[in-house]
């Protein structure tokens, strides 16, 4: 007699059902909770700029620089274990989906663990190399010690996470990453300052808070999944599947570094603005600190409905439903334009009170990041276009093309762009470059997926 979770109708599907409906029950999680990861950072920045003061707020900065690579580093190889597992899922291949589970698990098993043993040793070192301040050093290394130390649950909350999306189930991960946060943001104060039965930890306090909640929330959410039979879970019979599947592991590698690249080019890009900004004066530079704060809430929905039509278009295409494919592309971009278009507008009406919430009255860099939102902050609807498009590219294996479209977009358009002309048009160039760059990769990712052989793409070579 089959467990209830291994029946069909207790199974996530994507591939039946009405589309709009689907995708915007599925993204509304992973906007929510991309919402809530920025707040609990903003949150345990509070904490530690007011109990600690700044030097204790610089030495986490960097720490959160090698954290945010770490993420970077392994969120191609989440990606394509989500497309992977999707398209497996959509061909009604359970097993096969269990195996990439099985390999994926030893992967990042031992992935996290040499990663956590090389941190905890070489932190000094490599806050060296980012030229760490000497006053910050010491603070710098306690902090980032304790969270290499808890790279292991964060790597495998990512890989749960990625299993869940690609079976279709958003809202599991959404409600351990509340938890989680609930619980980094309320060990925080207590933690730093040792209140109540808490010892006083002082900077090291936020980083073990930090690793008590991704540690709570990473066996709860396992006993979770356990106690609900959940269909994807190891069971005795499936031990033999804990095991290093070479053909898997190639993919998600070949297919997962290209994804992971794109956000290392996005950050370089990103780099080099800022570089190229801080030469007009250190008002210009808070103000664009300000904006990117605030386009960075702006893109969240545009994140948000691609990794959802990345998920939804893998099981399809696994299903061979090429025309829904289809339409979950058009759906996800309308979706996109109307729920980036309404933030967008909102922020517009309230703008000056937006940027006043983060800078000083006096000065010109509130008239300055009041400027920068006006040209730059309709251009994320731009942005989700060619998001959710690569999104849907990418669901097929055909993960290269978005990443050239990226690289030629940001770095050989937007950053020249910015560069050289803003010398001889003005300071407006730079800002400018934002919807130029933005148009020219939705344009490309366009004629990609009108023309190309995405289709033709397969994540894995079959098996014979």
């Amino acid at each position: 007699m089959p467990e209830p979770s291994s029946s069909p109708k207790a199974r996530p599907s994507l591939t039946e059902g009405p589309i709009t409906k689907t995708l915007i029950l599925f993204s509304l999680p992973i906007l929510l909770g991309n919402v809530l990861q920025s707040l609990n950072g903003s949150i345990n920045t509070i904490w530690i700029g007011k109990y600690l003061g700044e030097v204790a707020l610089a030495a986490t900065s960097n720490a959160n620089i090698i954290m945010f690579f770490l993420i970077s580093s392994i969120f191609g190889i989440a990606m394509a274990a989500v497309i992977l597992i999707g398209q497996n899922l959509g061909a009604k291949k359970v097993q096969e989906a269990k195996k990439v589970v099985g390999t994926s698990t030893v992967f990042f098993l031992v992935l996290s663990i040499i990663v956590a043993l090389l941190g905890w040793i070489f932190s000094t070192t490599i806050l060296d190399w980012m030229n760490t301040p000497p006053d910050v050093k010491e603070f710098a290394v306690t902090y980032t010690r304790i969270m290499f130390a808890g790279v292991p649950f964060m790597f495998g909350y990512n890989l749960i996470m990625a299993i869940l999306r690609g079976s279709g189930d958003a809202k599991t991960p959404f409600y351990f990453l509340l938890l989680s946060a609930i619980l980094d943001v309320a060990l925080n104060p207590l933690l730093i300052q040792g209140m109540g039965p808490f010892p006083k930890m002082g900077i090291a306090g936020s980083a073990v808070a930090t690793f008590i909640a991704q540690l709570v929330s990473f066996v709860l959410l396992i006993a979770y999944l356990y106690k609900k039979k959940y269909f994807l879970r190891i069971t005795k019979e499936d031990i033999p599947l804990l095991r290093i599947d070479w053909t898997i592991i190639r993919t998600l590698i070949q297919k997962g570094l290209p994804m992971g690249l794109n956000m290392v080019v996005v950050s370089l890009s990103n780099l080099m603005l800022v570089h190229l900004v801080n030469a007009y004066g250190s008002e210009s530079t808070a103000a664009f600190g300000v904006a990117m704060q605030i386009s960075s809430y702006v893109q969240m929905p545009a994140m948000a409905i691609g990794g959802a039509v990345t998920s939804m278009a893998a099981q399809n295409i696994g299903a061979g439903k090429w025309e829904r494919v289809n339409r979950i592309t058009w759906t996800g971009v309308g979706v996109n334009i109307l729920m980036t278009g309404l933030i967008v507008a909102v922020l517009h009406l309230f703008n000056r009170e937006v940027v006043s919430f983060f800078l000083p009255p006096e000065g010109k860099a509130i008239d300055i990041g009041v400027h920068i939102n006006n040209i730059t902050l309709w251009s994320f609807i731009i942005f989700g276009v060619f998001n959710v498009v690569a999104g849907v590219v990418r669901s097929a294996g055909s993960v290269v093309f978005p990443l050239i479209v990226a690289f030629v977009a940001l770095l050989l358009v937007r950053i020249p762009l910015a560069t050289v002309l803003s010398h001889k048009y003005g300071f407006d160039v730079i800002w400018w470059s934002f919807p130029v760059s933005f148009s020219v990769a939705a344009s490309l990712n366009l004629l990609y997926y009108r023309f190309g052989k995405w289709k033709q793409a397969r994540m894995m070579a079959s098996k014979t």
